[in-house]
């Protein structure tokens, strides 16, 4: 295994939230009494520049649970076979395998059935990995607020809080897991000590079922692992005990819009609150539990990596919330120059510079870094590139030649 480099990268009660194809609605939530500036009215006028303009957060009193996530997906991992169960391999060397394991929400289980799900397509782009998806639609990072007992010799819990347990052995993953079989056959697949890279995708359910981003002072522990960075943290925790050589990834929420059964616009992550917080605030708590872990953090929210904003939601997201079949190939690309970094297949250059826009994103295309300007503002990356040291980045035929002719 090559030495791996931690990259640590409306108020609304008069009619009802749509999220395209959602249906379970949630309790009441409080008025909201924060603002994203201090101008309160929101500029209805215009859905161009709405997610910055409209300044006023909102609250919805019933927020609604995808039925991608409750029931799609969920059914889809209860009735694969073990055989769909084994691990995806990309051009495997038995001897020194990149294992690639996967605990999440829909934004991972989506398109398991075909192979068009994340992990399968970011396989695809890392050398000898084995990937080990594990995610299941609708789950929380937090535990269920209906899970009382959270002593691990009874915890029954589909969280990741539950499946870190379950993963480390500590709690009961054959009857927990049982109506998800082809779950836990991949869980009994690969050892915790041989995990490479842990990838996690936790806070859009979080947000919808009103969950505490943190916990109170005066709660006891275990009831501390129903709020979001409690449990997150406690279950980071659990992986790096198990598998303390392994690196950490964390997917923040990804960016949506909210619009009303008419169709009409009502605001997106950084406007629409459960009475808690926004997404865009459970993203942001996302990124304190990474920061405090040491984990790297791939952002899906805030336009650091690709261009996923209100003007071009429609193409990312299927329905508004979850992420299209051309938006998990984009999050794959970019996802994997953070493990092909790490293990010496890309210069950091790819990493840091590849940032997706999607009119201009070719699914068939392998991005290439411009060689001039690596040569000036990567040179650590453009010693080793030119050399020919990283085998998924070579150098052109005329960057070579010249290289060898000594010029």
């Amino acid at each position: 295994m090559k030495k791996r480099i931690n990259t640590t990268i409306a108020l609304l009660t008069t009619f009802s939230l749509l999220l395209t194809g959602c249906s379970l609605s949630k309790s009441d939530v409080d008025q909201a009494k924060e603002y994203l500036s201090d101008n309160q009215e929101a500029d209805a006028e215009t859905n161009d520049d709405a997610a910055s303009s409209a300044s006023s957060i909102i609250v919805i009193n019933d927020l609604f649970e995808p039925i991608l996530e409750e029931k799609e997906n969920l059914e889809a991992a209860t009735e694969a076979s073990s055989e769909d169960a084994e691990p995806e391999e990309s051009n495997n060397d038995e001897n020194d395998p990149v294992n690639i394991v996967f605990f999440g929400d829909s934004q991972l289980a989506n398109g398991r059935e075909d192979g068009s799900d994340i992990p399968a397509l970011l396989g695809s782009k890392i050398p000898n990995s084995r990937i080990y998806n594990m995610a299941i639609g609708g789950t929380t990072a937090s535990v269920e607020k209906t899970t009382n007992d959270l002593s691990p010799e009874n915890l029954s819990s589909y969280s990741f809080y539950g499946m870190a347990l379950y993963f480390a052995g500590e709690a009961d993953r054959n009857e927990a897991l049982a109506s998800v079989p082809s779950v836990l056959d991949t869980m009994n697949s690969i050892d915790p000590k041989d995990v490479d890279y842990y990838v996690l995708s936790y806070g859009t359910n979080d947000f919808l079922n009103n969950v505490y981003l943190d916990a109170s002072d005066d709660d006891t522990d275990p009831v501390k692992d129903h709020s979001l960075l409690n449990a997150y943290s406690h279950g980071i925790e659990t992986l790096q005990s198990i598998s303390p050589n392994a690196e950490i990834i964390m997917m923040l929420p990804f960016y949506g819009i909210y619009v009303a059964e008419d169709g009409t616009y009502i605001g997106d992550s950084y406007i629409v609150s459960n009475g808690i917080g926004t997404l865009a605030d459970y993203a942001d708590k996302v990124k304190n539990v990474a920061e405090g872990a040491g984990a790297t953090i791939f952002d899906g929210m805030f336009m650091t990596r690709c261009d996923l904003y209100l003007d071009t939601a429609s193409q990312y997201l299927m329905d508004n919330l979850h992420l299209s079949l051309t938006g998990r190939q984009i999050v794959a690309r970019l996802l994997a120059h953070n493990i092909n970094f790490a293990e010496g297949n890309e210069p950091y250059a790819y990493l840091d510079t590849d940032y997706i826009k999607i009119a201009e994103f070719d699914p068939n295309e392998t991005y290439r870094y411009d060689e001039g300007l690596m040569k000036e503002y990567y040179p650590e990356s453009w010693s080793s590139y030119i050399k020919g040291e990283y085998p998924l980045a070579q150098p052109s035929e005329e960057a070579a030649a010249e290289y060898n002719s000594g010029n």
